[in-house]
């Protein structure tokens, strides 16, 4: 029996699987790129050059009034959990996200301590 010759398609088939892999993998990187700048989420990367010179001026030194990440679930716990959630909560509804910037620190209310907000 004679093997038939195989064609195009089947002699390359994994070069082209590849090949639309990268291909597929491209246009998705610039979609993603695209709806990266029209929505604006470019503004909230603090690394980008033009925003250095405000990075700079962010309080690392503020100690983050949060919820342990370990330890007994319990009543009280919970209910530790829910009134800092509740708190945290109404900031975030507080803000106005129509207006001009809904991102600016002052208005997200960054680098104030819990005590000078209450």
């Amino acid at each position: 029996m004679e093997e038939e010759p195989l064609t195009f398609w089947a002699a390359h088939r994994f070069f082209l699987l590849v090949l639309g892999t990268i291909v597929i993998s491209i246009a998705l990187v610039c979609v993603s790129l695209v709806i990266y700048t029209t929505s604006g989420a470019i503004q909230l990367d603090l690394s980008r050059p033009g925003y250095q010179s405000v990075s700079g001026h962010v309080i690392r030194s503020d100690p983050v009034d949060g919820y342990s990440a370990s330890g007994p679930v319990t009543t009280e716990t919970v209910n530790e959990f829910t009134a800092l959630f509740a708190t945290e909560a109404e900031k975030a509804k507080a803000v106005d996200a129509f207006n001009g910037d809904p991102l600016n620190p002052e208005v997200l209310e960054f680098g104030q301590s819990s005590a000078s907000a209450e």
